[in-house]
C-alpha cells in the first residue's frame, strides 16, 4: 500500500512535533506539504528534517495542490476552523489538533458540513484516549469491574504557567483535555457545570485565579470534580480516580526510577506535559494514518467531540464569572456519530 501523503497546516512547537514522528518514529505516511503564515519558519522546519516536503504560502493552496491524501492542522487555534472546513470540501480526512473551533457555532459547522456529506473526516487531537493508563481504566469501567461509576475525582497540575496565562485558559487550554477523557472514559455526556475558586496561592499571578475546583455533572447522575491547579510547583501531576458500586479504580503514575539519597527515598516527578503523554501522541498520529490508508477516514475523536468539549468548556467559562451551576446544551447528536463513543480506541 503506497504512503499517506500528508500535508502539514502550522510549524510551531506541536506542528514540528507531529512532522518529526511521521517522519522517523511512525510508519505509513510521509510529509509532502507544509505551509505556515511565517514561510521561512516552513521551511526551516522542512530543512531540519532534511524532507522534500514542498512550501506552500496558504492552506487553500496547499489543500488544493493535488500533493496531498491527508491533512494535519497544528496551526493557531483561531485558524482551525477554516483549515478543516476547506479541507472536508476538498475531500480530505483531516486530524485536527484541539481546539477544532474557538467557538461552539465554530464546531457545530464543522458538525454540519461532515453530515452534510455523510461522511466522517475529521479527528480531533485529543491525545489523552490513546495514552496506556486512561485506556486500562477504559477498559476497566466497560468491563464492569468497579460497577456503575458513581464518582470522578481528577487533578491537573501544572508546576508553573505563562505570563499570558488567563483564568480562563484554565478551562480552555487545560481542563479541555479532561472534559474530553472523561466523557470518554464513562460513555455519559455533561448536562452541568460549576466552577469554584479556593484560597488563591501566592504564586500565581494577581490576574490569574488559581487553583479552581470545576465541578461537572452527567445525564446518568455522575459528579466529576477537577482541580485545576497551574502553579503548583512540584511539577506536572495528572491524577484520575473513577468510584464505583463495588470499587474504584485510579489512573496509575508515570513509571520512574526509584531512589535513595541524602536520606530520601523516592521517585522523579514530570516537570513537561509534553514528556507525560509522548507515547500517546505517537500512537494517536499512528492510529490516523492507519485508520485513512485502510478505511478512507479516521476513527478516533470525532467533530461531535470537539463540539461536546467547546460547549462545556464554555459553560465552565460563563461559571467562572457567575459563581453558579451553568447548563450543558448539546441537542441531539447526529446519526453519523451514533455509537461512536464506544467503538473509538
Amino acid at each position: 500500500m503506497e504512503l499517506l501523503r500528508i500535508g502539514v497546516i502550522g510549524t510551531g512547537a506541536i506542528g514540528r512535533d507531529h512532522m518529526r514522528r511521521i517522519t522517523n518514529n511512525l510508519s505509513g505516511g510521509v510529509i509532502t506539504a507544509v505551509t505556515d503564515v511565517n514561510t521561512e519558519a516552513a521551511r526551516g522546519a522542512v530543512e531540519a528534517l532534511g524532507i522534500g516536503a514542498n512550501i506552500y504560502p496558504d492552506d487553500v493552496t496547499l489543500i488544493g495542490s493535488g500533493e496531498v491524501d491527508a491533512v494535519l492542522v497544528t496551526s493557531w487555534g483561531p485558524a482551525h476552523q477554516k483549515s478543516v472546513l476547506a479541507a472536508i470540501e476538498a475531500g480530505l480526512p483531516v486530524f485536527c489538533e484541539k481546539p477544532l473551533a474557538t467557538t461552539a457555532e465554530g464546531c457545530k459547522s464543522i458538525v454540519d458540513a461532515e453530515v452534510a456529506r455523510d461522511k466522517r473526516f475529521v479527528q480531533v487531537g485529543f491525545m489523552r484516549r490513546y495514552d496506556k493508563g486512561y485506556r486500562q481504566l477504559k477498559e476497566a469501567i466497560d468491563g464492569g469491574f468497579i460497577g456503575e461509576p458513581l464518582m470522578i475525582h481528577c487533578a491537573h497540575r501544572n508546576a508553573s504557567v505563562a505570563d499570558s496565562y488567563t483564568t480562563d485558559m484554565a478551562i480552555t487550554d487545560t481542563l479541555i483535555h479532561e472534559i474530553d477523557v472523561l466523557q470518554w472514559l464513562i460513555g455519559d455526556e455533561y448536562r452541568s457545570a460549576q466552577v469554584s475558586f479556593p484560597k488563591k496561592s501566592r504564586n500565581a499571578l494577581g490576574h490569574l485565579g488559581d487553583p479552581q475546583i470545576v465541578m461537572l455533572e452527567t445525564a446518568g447522575g455522575v459528579i466529576i470534580t477537577a482541580e485545576i491547579f497551574v502553579n503548583c510547583k512540584f511539577g506536572y501531576d495528572i491524577q484520575c480516580e473513577v468510584v464505583g458500586e463495588e470499587g474504584l479504580i485510579r489512573l496509575p503514575d508515570v513509571s520512574s526510577p526509584a531512589f535513595r539519597k541524602g536520606g530520601v527515598a523516592g521517585n522523579a516527578l514530570l516537570m513537561d506535559w509534553k514528556d507525560r503523554f509522548i507515547d500517546a501522541y505517537d500512537v494517536e498520529i499512528q492510529d490516523f494514518i492507519d485508520n485513512v490508508r485502510k478505511n478512507g477516514m479516521p476513527q478516533g475523536p470525532t467533530a461531535w467531540d470537539g463540539f461536546i468539549a467547546q460547549v462545556t468548556a464554555d459553560a465552565c467559562v460563563r461559571s467562572q464569572q457567575s459563581g453558579e451551576r451553568e447548563a450543558i446544551e448539546l441537542g441531539v447528536k447526529p446519526e453519523l456519530y451514533s455509537g461512536m463513543m464506544q467503538r473509538q480506541v
